[in-house]
């Protein structure tokens, strides 16, 4: 007889109608394997070589204030610029056109080694309400259309620079990832009147076993259709379009859930955890879209270690991507572990 946790199948994506392959059968307890030693030596508040730490020279010349707090700048070199003629090829096998966009960096802190999990709440809700207010001036330009908040933490998921930050980037044309999530969202709330991830969330609100956090506002899931090995998502309780529609008591409430997951995938291998991760929204099109729920997905990359990663290669690249363990067997492991950081742990 068929088994979902011992038998090698598909699983689809409702957000984005695509399918991930899992083969269970081939590691059953993610938490085993190597553990490194893990270096604990107290890392430096502010670098003098760092060119996001106050104070500092960047790249272009300009020196950052002395923030206190979050801070925000135009990208020295910056992917997407503003000023682009504008352009389109629609015919034969070459297709393209100009893309204008402002791409901005966030730093979280002025700490040089103050990354989310160890900051206070309080602290990550200023990140928040930035995010927020960037949205909302750069969601008012007239060639703005998406407006992308991220962020890429270790050099393993290639961050050039470890003071903790951020990136967003606001263009012209909706990418691939969000338009493919608007279709299938569309598509749901077209049939059934309701959100397909608030519709989502009850569903596994019965099911449980994938349900990491939840409080008021916000729950976190490893996701059904989880590729990464340690995969998950925040999503609000209540359907939004976008971000700059929560209240402050939200707003506390997400801050909440961001430390709460990133304390536990620090704590997973005791390390900084690496990851990519960002917030999907409703375009910023001047438009209604009710069939948009948003969210903030993570995809970290370690498997077993804090050094053994996943790689998309091979099979994953040239057909599905597919994993090991099971979304159920990652969630239960990152459940078990201590809210309390790692460094801050009294047996170390």
């Amino acid at each position: 007889m068929f088994s979902i946790d011992n038998h090698s199948h598909r699983r689809y994506n409702l957000l984005t109608g695509e399918w991930v392959q899992v083969s269970p059968h081939r590691a059953k307890r993610p938490w085993q394997g190597q553990k490194e030693t893990t270096d604990l030596a107290e890392a430096k508040s502010y670098d003098k070589t760092c060119y996001l730490c106050p104070g500092n020279q960047r790249a272009n010349g300009e020196t950052n204030p002395d923030y206190e707090s979050v801070f925000t700048f135009e990208n020295d070199f910056a992917a997407i610029q503003p000023e682009v003629p504008s352009a389109v090829e629609n015919s034969g096998f070459f297709r393209y056109k100009s893309e204008r966009g402002i791409c901005k960096v966030i730093c979280f802190s002025p700490r040089h080694d103050l990354t989310i999990p160890e900051m206070k709440i309080s602290e990550i809700e200023k990140v928040v309400k930035l995010w927020i207010e960037e949205c909302e001036e750069l969601g008012k330009k007239s060639f703005i259309n998406h407006v992308q908040i991220f962020e890429n933490k270790g050099s393993i998921m290639g961050c050039s620079n470890p003071h903790p930050h951020g990136q967003i980037w606001a263009q012209e044309s909706i990418p691939d990832e969000p338009a493919k999530k608007s279709s299938n969202q569309a598509d749901y709330f077209l049939k059934h009147k309701s959100t397909l991830l608030g519709d989502y969330l009850k569903a596994e609100d019965q099911e449980e076993t994938r349900v990491l956090y939840q409080n008021d506002q916000f729950t976190i899931v490893v996701p059904f259709w989880a590729i990464w090995p340690f995969e998950a998502m925040i999503i609000s309780n209540r359907p939004m379009q976008r971000i700059t529609e929560m209240n402050q008591e939200e707003q506390k409430a997400f801050a909440c859930a961001y430390k709460w997951l990133t304390i536990r995938y620090d704590n997973l291998f005791e390390t900084s955890f690496p990851y990519s991760a960002g917030i999907h929204q409703a375009p910023y099109d001047g438009k209604d879209h009710p069939h948009w729920h948003w969210h903030m997905t993570f995809y970290p990359p370690l498997l077993r270690s804090a050094t053994v990663k996943k790689f998309m290669v091979g099979y994953e690249m040239l057909a599905n991507p597919q994993r090991d363990i099971t979304p159920e067997q990652a969630a239960t492991r990152l459940k078990e572990l201590s809210g309390i950081h790692y460094k801050m742990s009294t047996t170390k």
